[in-house]
């Protein structure tokens, strides 16, 4: 937990979800000021920072955004937090805060217990390529 960089904003994910990988893939094209790095809940640091800040994955079920030192998000506050990041047609989506963090954290979880019969899953965690590489920790 000592090396996690200070200055950037960590998204975990689940690395066998392809919704999730392509998500990633999203960011990683619109993460033009260079925010973001990126750990799969599955690897041994995603493990640490998950019982870091004391988050369950397999009962969250959910993206995260940890800020180190700071706080973190889970599902449509963290979805809606990277979003705004973005400053550009992305970051409106922060519109959707006006709606209670109950109904839209539902709509999250409906997609997030499909996602797996509608964008399939992988039989292990992305690797990323070469370019790509410094984006993961």
């Amino acid at each position: 937990m000592q090396n996690l960089p200070k200055n950037k904003k960590i998204i975990l994910f689940d690395g066998i979800c392809n919704l999730c990988n392509s998500s990633v893939q999203f960011i990683i094209e619109r993460d033009k000021k260079d925010v973001f790095r990126f750990v799969a809940l599955q690897s041994e640091l995603g493990q640490e920072i998950c019982n870091y800040i004391g988050v369950k994955p397999k009962i969250t079920d959910s993206i995260i955004l940890y800020e180190p030192g700071k706080a973190y998000y889970l599902k449509s506050e963290a979805t809606l937090k990277i979003a705004t990041e973005f400053h550009s047609v992305y970051s409106l989506l922060g519109i959707f805060k006006i709606f209670p963090i109950g109904i839209r954290d539902s709509f999250y979880d409906y997609i997030a217990r499909n996602r797996y019969k509608w964008y399939g899953r992988k039989e292990q965690c992305m690797i990323p390529t070469p370019e790509l590489k410094a984006k993961f920790l």
